[in-house]
């Protein structure tokens, strides 16, 4: 019986851990035609929803490099309004399936994987629109400080299309 147990938590647990590696909502599909090398470099932070692992974070940055094992590197920093303080988060990036498709896992604890993807992607790949695997999390990059606010605004419609709840985003000061 307890070996029963014991492969039926882990049957949930992988269940659990492969949605959110792979799991993407409904409405949201990854940019296709996607190249890595375009993406590298650094990201502002323009809009995001609430969570706690950036809760009052702003100047928010992502730094996105290729490693010599083909994952990317990901370095997320940002600083904390309430402790007056910088905060980092270094973690790795992996392909879920084809190199050309806006799909990634990323890792911040070791072997557990969120989904992340790109839905949507400026040409000149100027500015991003991120999903995870579910409606709570949503981020609008951008490789300057600040937006264009045509371009913000046709990334939050396109977000509420999808299903986000926009009215919830979050603006961080850069």
């Amino acid at each position: 019986m307890l070996t029963y147990i014991k492969w039926f938590c882990g049957v949930i647990l992988l269940s659990i851990t492969a949605g959110c590696t792979t799991g993407k909502p409904n409405n949201v599909q990854p940019v296709t035609n996607f190249d890595i090398n375009r993406y590298l470099g650094q990201w502002y932070e323009i809009a995001r929803l609430d969570h706690s692992f950036e809760r009052n974070l702003d100047r928010v940055t992502a730094i996105y490099s290729l490693e010599a094992n083909n994952t990317i590197k990901v370095i997320n920093s940002g600083f904390n309004s309430v402790n007056q303080q910088w905060q980092q988060a270094q973690g790795k990036a992996k392909f879920v399936d084809q190199t050309n498709l806006g799909h990634l896992k990323v890792s911040f604890f070791g072997p557990f994987y969120g989904s992340y993807i790109i839905f949507a992607l400026e040409d000149d790949y100027s500015a991003a629109l991120i999903s995870s695997y579910n409606y709570d999390y949503l981020w609008i990059l951008s490789r300057e400080k600040t937006l264009d606010p045509a371009v913000l605004e046709r990334y939050i419609r396109r977000a509420k299309l999808a299903g986000f709840d926009t009215e919830k985003l979050i603006y961080p000061q850069q």
